[in-house]
């Protein structure tokens, strides 16, 4: 795992497009398909801005995953994950995606577990775009984690750190509004891509990226496993660093 530095989060969110997007490339350029995982939240903002601008990606040959999505709230929900990615990533392409797997929160989430599940095991992931909670959370995988199960989506419950976050976010209006599960990725299926990117700007997750990269490997910041993973880089603002 390695970490990169720079003055602004949107030149942190610009460079980790750039690269995401070399990785798709060479992928689609070697296999003639890429498979990739796309994160959401306020710490993408800016990446997918740029992710969407890059040039010369055949969009029509990728098949994209949801990465974690609330149980219980529906598609017009504005904290909605699956409105989020329509907005701000799929609808904006320039070509339609080959396949863009949604988790419906709505529904059954055991089943919606096993339905993306089975989808997401036809074949490696290229790249998996991702962030860090302020809690050290990967995905809606909250301390304590599941580091060992290796069932690619779970339903998970979210702490109160992280519903605090969401409401800090502005993505509700107060702390019971948010959902106390999720659907979530699980950290082993995240480890299994081959390049992640992980964009992580703001002072208020400075504590949680210095764990994750110098602290010890721990279910209990569960962005740490991140260190188990060769290709893995870290883009972050002089803020989000501040404590490195």
């Amino acid at each position: 795992m390695k970490h990169v530095i720079h003055p602004t989060k949107q030149q942190s969110g610009a460079q980790a497009a750039s690269e995401g997007a070399k990785a798709i490339r060479k992928a689609i350029e070697e296999k003639g398909s890429a498979r990739i995982i796309v994160a959401t939240g306020a710490s993408q903002f800016d990446m997918l801005s740029a992710l969407i601008k890059e040039s010369d990606i055949a969009w029509d040959k990728v098949t994209a995953f949801h990465l974690d999505e609330y149980v219980g709230i529906p598609i017009t929900h504005p904290a909605s994950f699956r409105l989020y990615l329509w907005q701000r990533f799929v609808s904006q392409l320039a070509l339609p995606l080959a396949s863009f797997t949604y988790l419906n929160g709505e529904d059954d989430p055991q089943a919606q577990c096993k339905i993306a599940g089975k989808l997401i095991a036809q074949q490696p992931i290229d790249v998996a775009f991702v962030g860090i909670g302020e809690n050290g959370h990967l995905a809606f995988n909250d301390p304590p984690a599941d580091f060992e199960t290796t069932e690619p989506y779970l339903v998970v419950n979210l702490d109160e750190a992280c519903r605090k976050q969401q409401l800090g976010e502005g993505w509700f209006p107060r702390l019971d509004a948010v959902p106390v599960q999720a659907i979530s990725m699980s950290c082993q299926q995240i480890l299994k891509s081959k390049t992640i990117i992980c964009t992580v700007p703001d002072e208020r997750k400075s504590l949680a990226v210095k764990q994750a990269i110098q602290g010890p490997v721990t279910n209990q910041l569960p962005a740490s496993i991140l260190q188990q993973h060769a290709n893995t880089t870290i883009y972050l603002d002089e803020a989000a660093a501040s404590k490195l």
